[in-house]
């Protein structure tokens, strides 16, 4: 008995067209290969056939540009068939570099003073304060393990879920995202209790105990809780 050819390439209609499963194990050339045999080679196109959106799913592969738009142009020679989209779970090493720099943790040990601005894209985690006029802008979530007393921006690029932790908790002005508040009219003495400030279900910022922080951003660390 005759073994069957193993298909590298599923083919599944949705209403939006046709979503093609491209097989991630396989060499590109294979896979090539297959696309032609089942799409470009099929019989009984019309010349007056509507276009069809084709979205590629290609798995763990990664394509370069100039792969894609091979891959792009053996479908378009089908007549009637144009790729809309391609989906991978890979990355390029520039991809993955610029989403490590916007995804760390970057520790900074100094005193931002007056006049003075410290900008980082990723986390930021400040070890000392920031004085009043000094300013802390971060592209995700600042910890600040000293006394803020200036300005804070987090989530700069538009992040709402970002949040900003200090030791002392007496800022100038607060920023999450877009969302901005300054600092309430009367404050209480200095505790020893952490706080942190986020954006609530009523898009305004709220400052809080910190140990809040596990029931409101629960993925924020990749800790687990162990039992």
């Amino acid at each position: 008995m005759a073994k069957q050819k193993q298909q590298y390439v599923t083919i599944k209609g949705t209403k939006d067209g046709l979503t093609l499963h491209l097989d991630d194990r396989c060499s590109y050339d294979d896979l090539l290969k297959e696309i032609e045999e089942r799409l470009v080679k099929q019989a009984g196109v019309a010349p007056d056939s509507p276009l069809v959106s084709v979205h590629l799913k290609i798995g763990n592969r990664y394509l370069t540009p100039a792969q894609e738009e091979e891959v792009r142009a053996l479908i378009r020679r089908s007549k009637n068939l144009v790729v809309d989209s391609i989906e991978s779970n890979a990355m390029s090493k520039a991809e993955a570099i610029e989403w490590m720099r916007k995804t760390e943790i970057v520790p900074v040990s100094r005193i931002v003073r007056s006049g003075q601005v410290l900008h980082v894209e990723g986390d930021l985690l400040l070890i000392g304060d920031v004085n009043p006029g000094g300013t802390v802008i971060a592209g995700g979530n600042i910890f600040i393990l000293g006394a803020l007393r200036g300005i804070a921006h987090a989530g700069y690029a538009g992040n709402k879920q970002a949040i900003i932790a200090a030791s002392v908790m007496k800022p100038m002005q607060l920023r999450i995202g877009d969302i901005m508040s300054r600092a309430p009219d009367s404050k209480t003495d200095e505790g020893n209790e952490m706080e942190c400030a986020y954006i609530d279900e009523h898009n305004q910022i709220v400052v809080d105990r910190l140990q809040l922080l596990m029931h409101l951003r629960p993925n924020l660390t990749r800790l687990e809780r162990r039992m």
